[in-house]
């Protein structure tokens, strides 16, 4: 499916000649009809000869309308500039070839109407010569002109010939798997309820589908689409779509919006961009200038900061950061219009190369505009290592594609072999950037060493928060991290590699002193708030790490030879006699029924014992 748009001057026979090429009648509103003047976006559609079916999107002429006319321009394969013969180029048609070159539609064709109201063919002859002059340097320069008359249909069936010639040559649209309708009508139809249409880009929509509105990030469902008023189960790019969305009202959506899938685009007010500034601007465009910027069918105050230049003169082209006065849904690559407010008029156009930035740049920086200039003109490899060289943290191969305006093909097969890349898992870093990151999380374990040498290592938990990763990111970070001996997991804790808790003298002499008694007294040993009294939580917790003291319950603790030999006779007796009590347990070790019980609740809980009534037997 492919979308022509109609371009020029009001009252040169667009939406007649639409209605003669399709029998549909583009004027939609009552106000239309009554002033037979086009005000808003109309549609229709057309059998070419070879069979295929196009789209035809009608814009208004009259320059009060102009910014209607932008909202339909983004999603056009081809245009069709409407040039009456008996009046040639004029004011808007001038603008509407201009915001043609500006957005460099693919393929255009020159309809030259009302051919009926000239005197002869010379006259024909000579208004051709000067529209080819108006057409020279802009992307319409070899453009056909086709002389046509919708009342006598003179001429029509070789624009029909030309318009599909000029089609087939037309590349189709990339189905990119990130489908976005640009929504430039919003209504609510009986028995269906809410209603948009727009032309489709960038991937296919289906029925049952989830949906978000870009920007606003409300969701719903879509629940019928249709293309020119058939039913459809899946709608493909580059084709005009109305589509039925279920739990959206009317009053939630408005044009300008973009209906996508969850996730696909981040709403953003700040943008890098290569920006021309037409020959015709009546004064230089100024740094911090007041714009009205328009993309797909969204209509955006903003100011335009100059980045490599004081001022951009009438034909210079620059890079420019542009800050919205709102949120829009943009992608890398997009085309776009900019205009003054006041008087009303169009002054440039351009192309994004950076839909998110993340940082306002700094002015006359060298190192800025050689950013730009990859992202603009450098190889896949080039992009994507410059964007991973800006993220902080890994990203997966999806947000890559997003963010360098790149193929996930392409990405792909950049990612596969490239050397300054690291592989996290899903996930990847470019390599400088994993360095900046290992070198971080050596620097929290140094301090967390430093601060707190008699722990065994920093909590995973801790680490994950103080890096912001999501889980799965974490792991991979920790399981990367760890192959590359920068530090060393062990349960619940990380260290690094060479780390192990030493003690200092003084507290050494403590802990030799505390072993010494447990060793003594093994079966009727210090209490832990003993131990906590006599070294400290760091150092009894770094000695139950070390295995040298065993932590029975709140209160208890044991030598571990102790331990071991409480338990051996314990499975031992249960064995010869298939039970033994706390009470046997205490007189067997001379010991006290505190200790009798907590050793055994210890086997319970280590599942070496079963308590039965007051006995415990063998698991």
């Amino acid at each position: 499916m492919r979308v022509i748009g109609t371009a020029g001057h009001v009252d040169h026979g667009k939406s007649t000649l639409v209605k003669a090429l399709t029998g549909i009648d583009p004027d939609r509103l009552k106000e239309e009809k009554e002033r037979e003047m086009t005000i808003d976006l109309g549609f229709a559609w057309l059998t070419l000869p070879s069979g295929n079916i196009a789209s035809i999107v009608d814009v208004p002429g009259h320059e009060a309308f102009i910014k209607n006319m932008l909202a339909g321009v983004g999603g056009m394969d081809a245009a069709m500039l409407v040039i009456a013969a008996d009046e040639g180029a004029m004011p808007q048609t001038l603008e509407h070839l201009a915001i043609l070159d500006l957005i460099q539609i693919k393929g255009g064709i020159v309809a030259l109407t009302k051919i009926d109201a000239v005197p002869d063919r010379e006259w024909l002859g000579l208004i051709s010569e000067d529209i080819r002059k108006e057409l020279h340097s802009t992307i319409l320069a070899d453009a056909k002109i086709i002389p046509v008359s919708a009342r006598t249909r003179e001429g029509i069936p070789d624009l029909l010939r030309e318009l599909d010639a000029l089609l087939q040559a037309v590349a189709p649209r990339e189905d990119a798997g990130k489908p976005r309708l640009a929504i430039d009508r919003v209504f609510s139809m009986a028995g269906f309820g809410t209603v948009v249409t727009g032309t489709l880009m960038d991937g296919a929509l289906q029925v049952g589908q989830e949906i978000e509105i870009v920007p606003g990030g409300r969701r719903g469902r879509v629940r019928g689409l249709q293309t020119h008023k058939e039913k459809i189960e899946r709608a493909l790019p580059g084709s005009r779509v109305a589509v039925n969305l279920a739990g959206l009202s009317v009053e939630e959506l408005s044009r300008g919006q973009v209906v996508t899938i969850p996730g696909a685009y981040a709403p953003t007010q700040l943008l890098d961009a290569r920006v021309r500034y037409l020959e015709s601007a009546s004064k230089p465009l100024a740094h911090n200038a007041e714009v009205d910027f328009f993309v797909g069918a969204a209509e955006v105050p903003a100011r335009a900061r100059l980045l490599d230049k004081a001022q951009l003169k009438p034909g210079e082209t620059g890079w420019v950061q542009l800050q919205l006065a709102r949120p829009v849904a943009l992608a890398k690559n997009d085309r776009f219009i900019l205009r003054y407010a006041s008087p009303s008029v169009t002054i440039g156009g351009g192309i994004v190369v950076d839909a998110n930035a993340t940082t306002r740049h700094r002015r006359f920086h060298a190192e800025v505009a050689a950013q730009l200039e990859t992202l603009a003109r450098g190889t896949p490899a080039e992009i994507v290592a410059q964007f991973l060289a800006r993220q902080n943290a890994p990203v997966d191969a999806k947000q890559i594609a997003g963010g360098a305006g790149l193929s996930a093909d392409m990405v792909s097969s950049v990612l596969g072999p490239a050397s300054n890349v690291v592989a996290l898992g899903q996930t990847f870093m470019a390599a400088a950037q994993w360095h900046a990151l290992t070198e971080k999380i050596r620097a929290m374990l140094a301090e967390f060493h430093r601060q707190f040498p008699l722990r065994a290592g920093l909590p995973r938990e801790e680490l994950k928060s103080r890096l912001g990763f999501a889980p799965r990111v974490f792991d991979a970070v920790l399981e990367r991290a760890a192959a590359e001996k920068i530090l060393a997991a062990s349960g619940d804790l990380v260290r690094q590699p060479d780390f192990a808790v030493q003690f200092p003298p003084a507290m050494q002499v403590q802990v030799n002193a505390f072993i010494a008694q447990l060793e003594k007294t093994p079966y009727a040993p210090p209490s832990a708030q003993d131990a906590l009294a006599a070294l400290g939580a760091d150092a009894l917790a770094a000695l139950i790490a070390q295995k040298k003291i065993v932590r029975v319950n709140e209160t208890v603790v044991f030598a571990p030879r102790a331990l071991a030999a409480i338990q051996q006779w314990v499975v031992a007796e249960i064995g010869a006699r298939g039970q033994v009590t706390a009470a046997e347990v205490r007189d067997h070790f001379n010991t006290s029924r505190k200790y009798a019980i907590a050793l055994l609740e210890y086997l319970d809980e280590t599942r070496v014992t079963k308590r039965v009534g007051d006995a415990r037997v063998l698991r």
